[in-house]
């Protein structure tokens, strides 16, 4: 079976970089994933001065928004960097929020879908050809922290097969 989640108010919306989960990274407190990575697409660049806004966006769509502004100059690795940027986030967020981290980890060997009908990079796309690099971070995640967590600290029926043999 396949998860697809999108907005954050929608069901698994946890999984949404708009979602409300905080994150400290490199002793910075963000408000969501979505400031972190919008704010890291300018470190070291000529418009790093951006940095502070994203970082105080009220919002994560305003925190998006701003990242997003094509006038800007992105700094130059960004194209290279950009999934590790937002894998470290994601991992952050399901490490930090146990209850979300539960979800995640309920979802078994699903494939997670980001159902984004405009994103063909880090959704599905429209025509679900996208490329999906948020679910299959969150896919990743999810099986880094099955490593990271005691098997026994996690209930058995989130386990699959190749976790409780013996």
């Amino acid at each position: 079976m396949t998860i697809y989640f999108y907005k954050a108010w929608q069901p698994y919306g946890c999984f949404s970089n708009f979602s409300p989960h905080g994150i400290q990274i490199q002793g910075t407190y963000w408000s969501t994933v979505e400031h972190y990575y919008q704010a890291q697409k300018f470190v070291g660049s000529i418009d790093a001065v951006i940095i502070p806004l994203i970082h105080a966006a009220q919002t994560p769509e305003e925190a998006a928004a701003l990242g997003r502004c094509t006038t800007r100059q992105l700094r130059s690795d960004w194209n290279v960097v950009k999934t590790e940027v937002m894998r470290e986030a994601v991992l952050k967020k399901f490490v930090t929020h146990g209850e979300i981290r539960e979800i995640l980890l309920s979802t078994g060997n699903q494939i997670l879908v980001e159902n984004s009908p405009i994103d063909y990079f880090w959704g599905c796309g429209a025509d679900k050809t996208g490329q999906n690099y948020l679910g299959n971070i969150l896919m990743s995640v999810r099986a880094e922290i099955r490593q990271l967590v005691p098997l026994t600290a996690i209930p058995d029926k989130y386990l699959s097969d190749k976790y409780t043999k013996y």
